[in-house]
């Protein structure tokens, strides 16, 4: 044999171009434009973190932000691998384990209630030890409450309307949750709560059912704000404590989060020009900073090194400073295609379950994307709540990758079903030759 042979040889077994992204097309099955939407939200993610870690940077590690960088691209890989993982498994599988994964969520929120790490006034997080990373127990919990609620819509829509037997399964696991998210972090116990009665409104639940749910869970809201109205004199000060100086959630400290939370609502309504946080007048300044169209240009946020928690639950801001209203209507616009495309998912899924299960982790994070689009530009009181696939890497990424998986499983499972319906339908049938004579077949 030559060498011009045995070159030829060596060459013509290296896949190509065309058969590697034929394999890959293949392995990655599922709807392709769920798979471009976090592809291209990874991007903006890495290109936005590694441009709001400034100030951490400075921080944390002397300017050196380069280390955030190959964090977020290490959650980025983790979490592609987690939706790769997870949109090969059959989606029937998550229903038999819904059960299991939520009566999990309900002792681990109840550890992290009473032993969780305290971060940022809120006891959200269980540390692990070996890896040292803190793994927020509400992100566990809202996904397997997604997966059972889905699973019980399913299996009761012949007695749905029934309030004993069809209503009271369903709301009551949502009610167990919500109660156990609420006093760590309020405004995520409002969402998972309200992502879960859209839910029930599309699986037929009966509409005073769920009107009745939401009145009373009304009642604890409305008690804040009429807290928060009460006591409020000018000054963010009780008229009560006036002479000792406290602040009404000074005083009330002792009741968990009921201080922070009445000081949020009185800073939303009440505060005006410097009484404005800190947060959303560096927000404000930011999201001026970027114009209309381009804004100042990848890189070149000024209000990074002033606005707290840029990377994370500001991040918004930060990219309209940077790519203009554009750029944030793009994003809004990314939100809105992968909320179609999982509808769509949900029109054409031949099972309950599934397109229940598609519909509800797809309304959480879109939902979950608005609450943060709106924190930022001040349309809602501050909340704790991140950007979907686009702030810093976290197990709220993780979690976020793992519905996306779920989806995608979904997805794939339809695919499938409407490709053997279609082979099965454009089978060729080999015709039989007509006789001249005598009887048939013969």
């Amino acid at each position: 044999m030559t060498g011009n042979d045995t070159t030829s040889r060596l060459f013509s077994q290296i896949p190509s171009m065309e058969g590697m992204r034929g394999r890959l097309l293949q392995r990655t099955s599922g709807d392709k434009y769920i798979w471009g939407i976090v592809v291209l939200l990874a991007i903006i993610s890495v290109l936005v973190v590694y441009s709001a870690t400034g100030s951490l940077a400075y921080k944390m590690n002397r300017g050196n932000n380069e280390i955030y960088l190959f964090k977020q691209l290490a959650f980025m890989m983790m979490g592609i691998l987690i939706i790769y993982f997870l949109h090969r498994v059959n989606y029937t599988i998550y229903s038999r384990v819904a059960t299991i994964l939520f009566m999990v969520s309900i002792p681990l929120l109840i550890y992290t209630l009473f032993f969780g790490a305290r971060i940022n006034e809120g006891s959200r997080w269980i540390k692990l030890p070996i890896i040292n990373m803190t793994f927020q127990t509400s992100d566990f919990a809202k996904l397997a409450l997604f997966m059972y609620i889905s699973r019980m819509l399913s299996r009761k829509q012949e007695v749905i309307k029934d309030f004993k037997k069809g209503f009271l399964p369903v709301v009551i696991p949502v009610v167990i949750i919500c109660a156990l998210i609420m006093p760590a972090n309020l405004s995520n116990a409002l969402l998972t709560g309200a992502t879960s009665l859209l839910l029930m409104f599309i699986g037929r639940v009966s509409l005073k059912h769920i009107f009745l749910t939401i009145a009373v869970a009304a009642i604890p809201i409305v008690l804040i704000v009429m807290v928060a109205m009460a006591t409020y004199d000018g000054s963010h000060r009780s008229a009560a404590t006036a002479g000792t100086g406290e602040t009404i959630s000074e005083q009330v400290k002792g009741y968990g989060r009921l201080g922070t939370w009445v000081r949020r609502v009185q800073d939303f309504v009440y505060a005006r020009g410097n009484e404005t946080p800190y947060q959303i007048q560096q927000a404000k300044i930011a999201i001026a900073n970027g114009g209309i169209l381009m804004g100042l240009g990848p890189g070149n946020s000024r209000q990074r090194n002033y606005l707290p928690q840029a990377y994370n639950d500001f991040i918004y801001s930060i990219i309209i400073e940077e790519y203009g209203l554009l750029g944030g209507a793009f994003i809004i616009f990314i939100y809105l295609l992968f909320l179609f495309r999982c509808i769509r998912i949900f029109r054409r899924c031949p099972y309950a379950f599934g397109a229940f299960l598609a519909l509800g982790l797809s309304f959480t994070l879109v939902i979950q994307a608005v609450a943060n689009m709106a924190v930022n530009v001040n349309l809602v009181p501050v909340t704790g709540v991140t950007l979907p696939l686009v702030s810093m890497g976290g197990s709220s990424f993780l979690f976020t990758c793992g519905a996306i998986g779920i989806i995608l499983s979904v997805a794939r499972n339809v695919e499938q079903q409407e490709g053997r319906a279609l082979a099965a339908a454009t089978d060729p049938i080999i015709p039989q030759p007509i006789p001249t004579h005598g009887k048939p077949g013969k």
